[in-house]
């Protein structure tokens, strides 16, 4: 029985919870909206989504991969047709500063951007009443993997069942399960919060990608 955690093996990850997983006995960290983590060890990332998109990057070569979780903003392009000053400059750059987040952490760890490998999740419409930011989510980051020439490996995108994710940046595993039956709201409260809290909240810098 495991009493401790490893130490985490990229510092910036302080926050992220971390916990013993007895039923895989494994090291995981667990990502919430807005979240990534990456590792270099061999550690599980696990997160649960809705109508957010989960990118699984690898670099096999270097031995380290990540995870994200991120939803775009809601439009501003009716406060701009009433005159009202946009603060978001778009949900495309929003998501963009998503993605870059993880894919230069993976890259300033010694990985190389040729030999990463892709898996998507998410995206689902699990709020019937709410207006399916899943599919605009789906749209942008198959946009995104195209335009940046990622090799994708997998995908489980859309649908209307939330999804619980376990990705394993060593091997490039992922064990994924739709759940078909929800128990309480803390997901639908959860993506409704986090929906809320980028809705015209300004993008912190512009990121470039690094060609390692």
């Amino acid at each position: 029985m495991h009493s401790e955690l490893p130490p985490i093996s990229i510092a910036e990850f302080g926050d992220i919870k971390r916990y013993w997983d007895r039923q895989n006995d494994i090291c995981a960290a667990k990502i919430l909206p807005g979240e990534y983590y990456v590792t270099k060890d061999n550690e599980l990332i696990t997160t649960v989504l809705g109508s957010c998109i989960s990118a699984c990057i690898r670099e096999p070569k270097a031995g380290i991969g990540g995870m994200n979780h991120f939803m775009l903003p809601e439009s501003t392009e009716n406060r701009l047709q009433h005159g009202a000053e946009a603060v978001v400059g778009n949900a495309t750059r929003y998501g963009n500063f998503a993605m870059e987040h993880l894919i230069n952490t993976i890259l300033s760890q010694g990985g190389k951007r040729k030999n990463l490998e892709v898996k998507l999740f998410g995206g689902g419409k699990i709020i019937p009443t709410m207006s399916d930011v899943g599919l605009k989510n789906i749209s942008f980051i198959l946009e995104y993997i195209d335009a940046e020439g990622l090799n994708l490996l997998g995908q489980d995108l859309g649908d209307i069942y939330p999804r619980k994710v376990n990705f394993y940046p060593k091997s490039g595993r992922v064990r994924m399960k739709k759940i078909r039956d929800l128990h309480n709201d803390t997901l639908v409260t959860r993506e409704k919060t986090y929906r809320k809290s980028i809705k015209d909240v300004p993008v912190e810098s512009e990121i470039e990608i690094e060609l390692f």
